[in-house]
């Protein structure tokens, strides 16, 4: 599933441990009607993006880019972006979208979002890399990044899938997918009792 010579990228790494039951995310992926179908989805639209995962990041690193509050998590306090951060994190963001469609939502899963999240928040910004870049990615800016990420990823669809009923169910797939990730990532920035 996952790359492990991605240097930070340790899904399924036994010490991480996610503070939520594996039976919350189940619940979650009801509330998102998020069955069999969309696994299968999923793992089609993985054959697609997979080779087209640079493009994809092109697009995304492009558009985060041109929004400076966005650029602002990568650069360093009152300077310019850290290159380096930026070239970490891409490669971790290529192996999240590979394993996103994977569709393997198990516990090393789970345990790995919630880590995901720990380093969009101040709890661990920066650590992994040792970054020198603003030290905490505000929540109002975490969840409408969903949109963009959700809606640049179809074109890339088209070009693998001529069938626009195929391309559709792969799209919402993949939305799910989002709004489950994202939502495991919030886990930091609400309290306990309230998650």
């Amino acid at each position: 599933m996952s790359d492990t010579t991605i240097p930070g990228y340790r899904h399924g790494d036994a010490t991480l441990n996610a503070p939520i039951p594996l039976t919350d995310l189940e619940r979650m992926k009801k509330t998102a009607l998020f069955g069999e179908q969309d696994e299968r989805a999923l793992q089609a639209a993985g054959e697609i993006l997979g080779p087209r995962v640079e493009a994809i990041l092109d697009v995304w690193y492009g558009f985060v880019g041109s929004q400076p509050h966005l650029l602002a998590s990568f650069s360093k306090p009152s300077g310019p972006p850290d290159a380096a951060y930026l070239d970490a994190v891409r490669k971790r963001f290529g192996q999240w979208i590979r394993d996103t469609t994977a569709a393997r939502y198990d516990q090393r899963w789970l345990d790995w979002q919630i880590e995901i999240g720990r380093r969009h928040h101040r709890m661990k910004k920066n650590q992994t890399d040792g970054a020198d870049a603003s030290a905490h990615i505000r929540y109002v800016d975490l969840i409408p990044l969903v949109y963009p990420i959700f809606a640049t990823v179809r074109a890339f669809l088209e070009e693998g899938e001529s069938d626009a009923a195929k391309v559709d169910a792969m799209h919402h797939a993949w939305l799910k997918a989002l709004l489950l990730t994202v939502t495991l990532w919030s886990q930091p920035y609400v309290r306990a009792e309230d998650f």
